[in-house]
């Protein structure tokens, strides 16, 4: 959430940052500074009227002692008033003071400078790209005959069981998810990140803490009777620990990893793309995030690049990574670098990570913050990142790694599955 003395005094910088990510601002800006107005005008007024309530309080106690008790009446009648006028002022300042909030978490965060223009993915800017793409033999197979031929996924029994978008792992299928699972986890300890076990399922306080509602409400599968969500991220769950939390500054940097199911409706994804593993309504992920002190998050941005660097490099697929544009952010980032594994067998490109710097967007809105040198306290800058989602690069692994013996396990993940080959 936006901050709102920052957009007070930053009305057109806001608005032109919100067009690089195809919003129109303008009056939704100008409407919560209006109110802004009003609740301070509002609360002005009320603290007016109390000082004058407190003034006559205290008239109306020397009266009493000098004897004056009918002007002393009179007076108690007038604090009366003034009593049941500030209430009301009071109950106008809560009321605006809400109003401003919903409008607020109406806006997306802003994107950093370094942001480029774009709308669709296709306007995303390659930055970098490592990994030779295999050569297969004649007659290789995506992903989704694969796990048929071999048995280790089965898409029609989760229909059944289920519905569309959620898979049975079997076998040997099973123990590579589970194999990747630990490695991912492994890795992310190894690098210093603390490992939690978190709920799957998170209140509405929770969703909004770190953007995914309002923004999302129409993806996250809600039970209505408890009114909780079921998670789309372990983003949402561990970013929350920190809620209304004020850390020294010497606790920084907060470094977290967890692994969980992720659930998505994704309303609306037809087609050959979104065919096998492509694209789920359940799928397991692994989850870095990090609470830096704001001189520091775009380091710790880039650590975190360059830690997924190194599990892709150690996996040995083909892989790139891109500088998102604006059109194709997510609401609450302000900078976000896409990795992408190549799949040979579908000749295209699969998303398997997103890391992001939400500078102190979440952090205003979980009032996530901590104590400076100064005493002062101060929004934190959140950060998160997918280390990694499995689906695509579990199809990655199977497309690239077949042969015509069988699929051939990573290397790096052998002592995990205890085979090597999937025949």
């Amino acid at each position: 959430m936006l901050q709102i003395a920052f957009i007070r005094e930053n009305q057109e910088k806001v608005v032109k940052a919100l067009a690089k990510k195809h919003m129109d601002a303008k009056a939704i800006v100008e409407e919560i500074v209006q109110t802004d107005d009003l609740r301070r005008s509002t609360q002005s007024e009320y603290e007016s009227t109390l000082a004058e309530s407190n003034k006559l309080s205290k008239d109306i106690g020397e009266m009493m002692k000098n004897g004056e008790k009918s002007k002393a009446e009179i007076l108690k009648q007038k604090t009366v008033q003034l009593r049941e006028l500030g209430k009301e002022l009071s109950e106008k300042v809560d009321a605006f003071a809400n109003e401003i909030t919903q409008k607020l978490y109406l806006l997306p965060n802003l994107p950093a400078e370094i942001v480029p223009e774009g709308k669709t993915p296709e306007e995303n800017i390659n930055v970098f790209e490592e990994g030779e793409v295999p050569k297969l033999h004649e007659g290789a197979l995506p992903h989704w005959e694969l796990v048929k031929k071999y048995d280790i996924i089965d898409f029609e029994l989760g229909n059944k069981i289920t519905g569309a978008g959620f898979p049975v792992y079997k076998g040997k299928g099973a123990k590579l998810q589970r194999a990747l699972i630990t490695y991912f986890l492994d890795k992310n300890t190894d690098a210093g990140y603390l490992e939690y076990q978190v709920p799957h399922l998170v209140n509405e306080a929770s969703a909004y803490g770190t953007g995914q509602l309002p923004d999302k409400d129409g993806q996250m599968y809600h039970d209505a009777t408890d009114d909780l969500y079921l998670i789309p991220t372990a983003e949402v769950p561990v970013t929350n620990i920190f809620r209304d939390v004020i850390l020294s500054e010497n606790e920084l940097p907060v470094k977290c990893t967890g692994y969980t199911p992720c659930f998505r409706r994704e309303a609306g994804s037809y087609g050959a793309h979104v065919r096998g593993l492509n694209r789920l309504h359940q799928f397991d992920k692994v989850e870095i995030v990090r609470v830096e002190h704001p001189e520091k998050s775009y380091e710790a941005l880039d650590e975190m690049v360059e830690h997924v660097k190194d599990i892709m490099r150690e996996l040995k697929l083909p892989y790139r990574i891109l500088r998102l544009c604006g059109g194709d952010m997510s609401f609450a980032s302000a900078l976000t670098y896409d990795f992408e594994v190549f799949s040979t067998a579908q000749d295209r490109w699969l998303e398997i990570s997103s890391v992001s710097n939400f500078e102190t967007f979440q952090a205003n809105r979980l009032k996530l913050r901590f104590k400076d040198k100064d005493g002062k306290n101060q929004l934190a800058h959140t950060l998160n990142g997918s280390s990694l989602a499995l689906p695509r690069v579990l199809a990655g692994i199977l497309e690239n790694y077949q042969t015509p013996e069988g699929i051939v396990v990573p290397e790096v993940l052998r002592k995990y599955t205890g085979f090597d080959i999937i025949n």
